[in-house]
């Protein structure tokens, strides 16, 4: 049997304000840290996680740019009350969360669900956007039966899972989603505070991936793919990247889905690098 460390933690030297966005009968939760007066990054987290799978970017990126990352609804501190909102809102909550703190325009990267919310946000908001960063994700504006047929099938298994047990639940969504043993601790850590009631909050995707014609992408898109993340997933990145002209795809050594977790270092420098090269203009 598969095992890891459940204790690992990664320590965070940076400040990091805890701040809220009240909306009707619950509150969205995210965390600022960095420069303010600097370029700002948004990280929005996988499924079943939260703000807390980017602890490893923190530091590194805080020095340069402003940051923040965001509980998504139905995630971590952001609970739904009796809203009946689902992961589609994410999308409004974003745009509230940059004009409540007066931010103009972001580099987004988003890890799986979070690299399909990015998307949408984009969409819906394009000229908020100087460049997105997918790790783990594929086009939403394209409908694909492959990909929802295998959703739908791991999904009722991990559904399944955690009627019976939010531990053993926890526990197969570390190891699925990530390939090193630092990495899974992390997303273990990250899914402490997910409840079983936050499914319901999925069935907003209908609502974000769609089939669209003639979508303008005119911001830089980095495409990024664990190693020894599934060969659909890695498929998937490979046909947006060619679909997509404005877009770098990297795949990253020894790492799985959520390859930030597993390969920090050079995450950091492959994000670090592409955005650096988006502000030059190069």
């Amino acid at each position: 049997m598969k095992t890891f460390n459940t204790n690992t933690s990664t320590q965070i030297h940076t400040s990091v304000t805890h701040k809220t966005l009240s909306q009707n009968g619950y509150d969205i939760h995210y965390f600022v840290s960095g420069e303010h007066h600097k370029n700002t990054i948004l990280f929005l987290h996988p499924a079943f996680s939260d703000h807390r799978a980017f602890d490893s970017q923190i530091d590194h990126f805080s020095s340069k740019y402003r940051l923040i990352t965001v509980d998504l609804i139905g995630h971590g501190l952001s609970k739904t009350g009796k809203s009946k909102d689902k992961i589609d809102a994410s999308s409004n909550h974003i745009f509230q969360i940059l004009d409540q703190e007066g931010i103009e325009k972001v580099h987004v990267v988003g890890t799986s669900m979070g690299s399909l919310v990015a998307q949408h946000f984009a969409f819906q908001h394009p000229q908020k956007i100087l460049s997105l960063t997918a790790l783990g994700g594929y086009n939403i504006h394209h409908e694909n039966k492959e990909v929802e047929k295998a959703q739908r099938s791991s999904n009722l298994g991990l559904i399944l899972r955690a009627l019976f047990s939010m531990e053993s639940f926890r526990k197969k969504t570390s190891e699925i989603t990530c390939f090193t043993p630092e990495g899974k601790s992390l997303f273990y850590k990250a899914s402490s505070l997910y409840e079983r009631k936050s499914f319901m909050v999925m069935q907003g995707f209908q609502n974000i991936i769609k089939n669209r014609d003639s979508i303008q992408i005119p911001y830089p898109t980095l495409i990024l793919t664990g190693e020894h993340d599934i060969p659909l997933a890695l498929k998937m990145a490979h046909q947006w990247h060619n679909d997509l002209e404005n877009s770098t795809s990297i795949i990253i050594d020894n790492a799985g889905h959520c390859a930030h977790m597993d390969q920090p270092s050079a995450f950091n420098l492959l994000v670090d690098q592409f955005i650096s090269k988006t502000a030059s203009g190069k």
